[in-house]
């Protein structure tokens, strides 16, 4: 069984760097975009996360220790 290397050993530089990654575009350009989407989907989703858990350590601080100053109790 040939490798690539070797079935590639004799093919032109533009075929190499230009012809194949064009291909390997065309065929798995769907799937390709389909996983950076879902990628950059699941960050913003963490980043929306861990803004929303900050917040609300923040507005919890901030009422324990406006809560806690007072002498209502």
């Amino acid at each position: 069984m040939a490798s690539v290397r070797h079935m590639l050993a004799g093919m032109p530089w533009w075929v190499k760097w230009i012809a194949i990654p064009v291909i390997a575009l065309v065929v798995f350009g769907g799937l390709i975009g389909t996983v950076i989407s879902v990628v950059i989907g699941l960050l913003f989703k963490v980043l929306v996360f861990a803004v929303l858990v900050g917040g609300l350590i923040y507005v919890v601080r901030k009422f324990m220790s406006s809560s806690s100053s007072r002498s209502d109790w």
